[in-house]
């Protein structure tokens, strides 16, 4: 029951809240520490996310992980969400402040896949070439690894997508083989 729309309304009434409130960075630090739970934790997020758990279960479970680590503004936030049986919705939302948040402080994402982990010197690298080729100033990278890359790597920013891996090519070279008019069919 994903609703994007929804969460991104919660999300821009949070982010308008807490910069009236001049908690923005506050609230983001949170926004960050919710995620990184989420993402730790997925029995957590099944329990948000349950209709069978009754609402009182919820609101402890919730309570009890965040309780002295987040500002009062998100845990009055997270109680709204769980009064308005919203808080299953909880990942999305925090989801979209943080991207609502890069966008207000102009930060662009970009995930670098590669085969096998890389050194910071060569992050580095990447993100001084990116910002020498693109207008793109404020960086936060994402690097994963995927060993199906076999090598090479796979780039993501802005709706752009930069494919240098081993594994593409080897799927292309395929594709020709597949295609290729000149070879006879042998009966």
């Amino acid at each position: 029951m994903l609703n994007p729309r929804l969460a991104g309304r919660y999300a821009k009434s949070l982010v308008d809240l807490s910069t009236e409130r001049n908690e923005l960075e506050a609230v983001y630090n949170d926004m960050q520490y919710l995620k990184a739970v989420c993402k730790a934790s997925r029995p957590f997020v099944a329990l948000l996310k349950s209709p069978v758990i009754p609402i009182d279960k919820k609101s402890h479970a919730l309570t009890a992980v965040t309780t002295g680590k987040i500002s009062t503004l998100t845990a009055a936030f997270n109680q709204l969400l769980i009064n308005k049986n919203r808080e299953f919705y909880l990942p999305e939302i925090v989801d979209a402040f943080i991207d609502q948040y890069n966008v207000i402080k102009g930060i662009n994402k970009i995930k670098l896949t590669t085969a096998a982990p890389l050194s910071d010197e060569v992050k580095n690298e990447i993100l001084s070439k990116i910002k020498t080729q693109t207008p793109i100033e404020r960086i936060e990278l994402e690097a994963v690894v995927n060993e199906d890359l076999i090598g090479g790597f796979v780039l993501e920013y802005n709706n752009n997508l930069v494919d240098a891996s081993i594994q593409r090519e080897l799927r292309d070279i395929k594709k020709q083989f597949d295609k290729n008019m000149y070879v006879q069919q042998i009966r």
